[in-house]
């Protein structure tokens, strides 16, 4: 019996693969912003739990709001003595809800005129406080040795030394403007920040991470700038905060000395015109009291908020 051979059968066909999806790589610059962004989330959401943070932080935004719609909720001419035409030390009333000076301007103009003064002398000589102070902390508690000592005995010198007697004569010298008071803020300031900096930068120069990074040659910029910088920011930021009402305060302490600018309209100067005026043993309260107010609500918002970032940062503080 013929048996009929079999056709032959096809051999399997591979099958085609199906081309992974189209991986889009991504640059390390848009991984650490992503990073930045995660992190900036994650410190809105634990700060809004603060209640203290959040009041503070209401205060402070009115107060920068109004700062920066002075010259647009208020006529300069107001300001000067040449324009005012009201009656002088008029109490509160309906046409100047916080009364005259004893030139007849508004208090109230003053005031809110005042806010854009003060607040910028405040964030100005923060700012020059916070760069003085970051680099000398950095720098000390980075290279150490000699420089260390250095610094180290520099700092305790504007620590030791009263902080009102060197601006009195910084401020005597320098001349009675603006940015001599900032100047004079701010050099005045720098140390406790310098303090904390050092302080930080010594425990951060010593994590695995960076000496990995040195191992593997990098340079004392590099190593500043992506590790010992970001790592001691938070510090920065939070004691940033806390320097602003400092900063406010000594410029309301130098105009009440009589060292302020007498071509600018502060909430200190305007203390120090009521004073000069007798307003105190008058009973112009209304000169003196809302200058006064203004002065401790922007410093008792910026203390809070300092204190709520505090707690965001440190760990130990948030756990309480």
């Amino acid at each position: 019996m013929r048996v009929s051979p079999k056709p032959p059968t096809e051999a399997p066909q591979p099958e085609e693969e199906v081309p992974p999806p189209e991986i889009i790589p991504r640059s390390a610059r848009a991984i650490a912003w992503a990073r930045r962004r995660r992190a900036l989330a994650q410190f809105w959401r634990t700060y809004r739990r603060s209640p203290l943070g959040m009041v503070g932080l209401v205060i402070m935004v009115l107060f920068v709001i109004l700062a920066v719609t002075a010259p647009l909720l208020i006529n300069e001419r107001g300001l000067s003595v040449a324009f005012a035409s009201a009656k002088p030390l008029q109490g509160p009333s309906s046409s100047f809800w916080l009364g005259t000076d004893n030139f007849g301007r508004s208090v109230l103009t003053l005031v809110i005129y005042g806010s854009k003064t003060s607040l910028i002398v405040g964030f100005a000589a923060t700012v020059v406080a916070m760069l003085i102070g970051s680099a000398v902390g950095i720098v000390s508690g980075y290279y150490g040795g000699r420089i260390d000592i250095l610094l180290n005995a520099f700092t305790n010198w504007f620590l030791v030394i009263p902080w009102i007697a060197l601006a009195i004569v910084l401020a005597a010298i320098l001349g009675k403007s603006l940015l001599n008071i900032i100047l004079v803020i701010g050099i005045t300031s720098w140390a406790g920040t310098a303090r904390l900096v050092r302080a930080q930068t010594l425990t951060v120069k010593e994590r695995p991470y960076v000496e990995r990074a040195r191992a593997l040659g990098a340079r004392d910029r590099h190593l500043v700038r992506r590790h010992i910088l970001p790592n001691v920011f938070p510090v920065i930021f939070a004691n940033t905060v806390l320097t602003v009402p400092l900063a406010i305060l000594s410029e309301t302490t130098l105009s009440l000395l009589g060292l302020g600018d007498p071509n600018t309209v502060s909430w200190g100067g305007i203390i120090n015109d009521a004073f000069e005026a007798g307003a105190l043993t008058s009973g112009q309260w209304w000169w003196i009291i809302p200058p006064g107010v203004a002065i401790c609500l922007v410093v008792l918002a910026f203390t809070m908020c300092g204190y709520a970032l505090d707690e965001v940062i440190n760990p130990r503080l948030r756990a309480r």
